[in-house]
C-alpha cells in the first residue's frame, strides 16, 4: 500500500478526528479510505443511472411483469 500525505486546516483535522472517534474508525486513514470508496460507489451508481436514462425504454414493471417473474421462479430447473 502506498502512502499519501494530505494537509488539512485545523478545523478539518478536528472534524476528521471527531468522525474517527464517533464512527468507530481505528485511524483517520480508515475514515478517508471509506470516504473514497463511498465516492467511487456514487460515481458508479451515477454512471449506471445515466446509462439507464440514455437507453431505450423497456417493458413496464407492472403487476403482470412481476407475476411472470414469480411464475418463472416457480418452474423446476431444466436438466
Amino acid at each position: 500500500m502506498t502512502t499519501m500525505n494530505v494537509s488539512l486546516p485545523d478545523a478539518l483535522k478536528a472534524f476528521v478526528d471527531d468522525q474517527v472517534a464517533a464512527r468507530g474508525y481505528g485511524t483517520s486513514s480508515e475514515y478517508i479510505r471509506d470516504l473514497i470508496r463511498r465516492d467511487q460507489d456514487r460515481e458508479r451508481l451515477r454512471g449506471l443511472l445515466l446509462e439507464g436514462a440514455a437507453s431505450a425504454p423497456g417493458a413496464p414493471a407492472d403487476d403482470a411483469y412481476f407475476a411472470s417473474l414469480r411464475d418463472r421462479l416457480r418452474q423446476p430447473p431444466r436438466a
